[in-house]
């Protein structure tokens, strides 16, 4: 799994492909903890090319929004899916995390 970041002002854009499973989960969770050991704690997940996330992968996100949080930050979830929505709806995480449509509106929260 291919992930890039981009840095902005306030916050950073992290975004990947696929599938998020078990195997590939920690790669995501390394990545969110390198940008939250920068001392940054506003990071936009650019969901728009994720087809699936699993138990794992929505643990993930989960831990790094509770660390961004008790730092006055936040993890904000952007071009998600109707399928990955229902996801988090059904997981009953979906009230943890603030959707946005696009980047800009992402970005443009912070």
């Amino acid at each position: 799994m291919d992930i890039s970041s981009n840095q902005y002002k306030r916050c950073d854009v992290v975004k990947t492909s696929g599938r998020i499973g078990s195997l590939n989960a920690s790669d995501l969770e390394a990545a969110f903890n390198n940008i939250i050991e920068g001392k940054k704690y506003g990071i936009v997940f650019d969901m728009s090319e994720i087809e699936f996330i699993s138990s794992r992968g929505l643990w993930v996100l989960l831990e790094t929004q509770k660390t961004c949080k008790k730092s006055r930050g936040e993890l904000v979830l952007a071009n998600v899916s109707e399928n990955i929505q229902s996801t988090f709806d059904l997981a009953g995480m979906k009230h943890f995390f603030n959707f946005f449509d696009d980047i800009l509106s992402a970005v443009g929260n912070f």
